[in-house]
């Protein structure tokens, strides 16, 4: 035990060194993204990743409520024992409709998602091509797979083809693995190109729609944003960010969903999600579906902000604000603070060495006041650009 807390002490310390140590704060979220942290004064969030504000609209909240009331607080057991509770086959014919597939498969979060799709795909004599700038649950799906692993230069076709024609014939299959939208600079990946790519060198692709569903593509993520319909085959996302519920989904062909309930590890030995959670999401989703106005709100607040801040254009609600250091990124989220708004900053290893930065994220549920309130006070601190 003393050897135990010693190292974790250390470990702690050397991280604390480098302004990377992060603490739990107790969090209080209400509506139109107001909420308080431990305890202190309301503030409004531009950090969340409830895009469309869906987490606390009152409909979803009430099919949360009802589901409970039906099914129970939680699901009991596995999926392939008694967990799949009826939601589920609505929510997967919900999801697969939206993402234009044949089926789908939900899992209890995106990671476990991603832990569970690439090594049920690919193993050791395959090949994996991924973006360098993956989610770290990506990079834990590739290393379970055993699969030899590539890195491209973010959203560099040309790279990802050169790599493609040099190692392909060495490998079984072959897996192109990117980010539908990157959460930390708010980019989307090309896909269209990518998926010409991957049809040409007999490789499937897939990409984490985890920062696109209910955002981009009118609701419908990121292969529909940029005309790749068809030549996505593994759309793989969560219900936590725009959709503002829980659990993690692969949309995909019939035969992959099913090998996937059958062989996908994280799938066969998870607990199936509380009913609540699979209520909140087919609510949700519907709400996504038939308002296109809430839809189009977070990518037009985003591009206000951007350009009274001098920033380029975004395509997505996500506008990063690069600031440098750790400490210099830490003081300006403390100052926003103050003024009464919740920016994170964020630090390596989430983001490379020297791009600590604000990521600002827009919510269909932002008062339009409040983001020029927000204007007023960036200026004010002199984070324009």
């Amino acid at each position: 035990m003393l050897s135990l807390n010693h190292f974790a002490v250390q470990k702690l310390a050397a991280l604390e060194a480098k302004n990377q140590c992060r603490r739990l704060v107790d969090t209080e979220r209400t509506a139109a993204m107001a909420l308080s942290v431990a305890g202190g004064p309301s503030l409004i969030s531009f950090t969340d990743n409830d895009y469309l504000g869906l987490s606390t609209h009152p409909d979803v909240v009430e099919a949360a409520r009802d589901a409970a009331a039906r099914y129970g607080a939680g699901a009991g057991a596995s999926r392939l024992v008694t967990g799949n509770h009826p939601l589920y086959a609505a929510l997967e014919a919900k999801i697969a409709a939206i993402k234009g597939t044949e089926d789908a498969c939900v899992f209890g979060s995106g990671y476990l998602a991603n832990v569970g799709i690439i090594p049920t795909l690919v193993g050791k004599d395959d090949l994996i091509l991924a973006d360098e700038l993956v989610h770290t649950c990506i990079h834990a799906g590739m290393q379970l797979s055993r699969a030899r692993v590539l890195t491209f230069r973010h959203n560099d076709v040309a790279h990802a083809t050169e790599l493609m024609a040099r190692e392909r014939g060495n490998h079984g299959r072959a897996l192109i693995v990117v980010d539908g939208v990157y959460s930390m600079d708010g980019d989307i990946a090309p896909l269209k190109d990518l998926g010409e790519l991957a049809l040409a060198h007999d490789a499937w692709l897939m990409n984490d729609d985890a920062h696109a569903l209910g955002t981009i593509g009118g609701g419908r993520g990121s292969a529909h944003a940029t005309g790749a319909e068809g030549l996505v085959p593994l759309q793989m996302g969560t219900l936590s960010k725009g959709v503002g519920a829980y659990g993690g989904y692969l949309a995909a062909s019939k035969p992959v969903i099913d090998l996937m309930k059958t062989r996908a590890r994280s799938f066969i030995y998870t607990t199936g999600l509380p009913p609540a959670a699979v209520g909140a999401a087919l609510k949700a989703l519907e709400l996504i579906e038939s308002d296109a106005e809430m839809v189009a709100r977070p990518v037009k607040l985003a591009r206000t902000f951007a350009s009274a801040m001098g920033l380029p254009t975004p395509e997505t609600p996500i506008v990063p604000l690069v600031i440098g250091t750790e400490t210099d990124a830490l003081a300006a989220s403390a100052r926003l603070a103050d003024e009464g708004f919740k920016v994170i900053a964020f630090r390596p290893p989430t983001v490379p060495e020297g791009t600590s930065r604000l990521r600002f994220s827009f919510s269909a549920s932002h008062r339009d006041e409040d983001v020029a309130r927000l204007i007023e006070v960036a200026t004010k601190l002199g984070l324009n650009r």
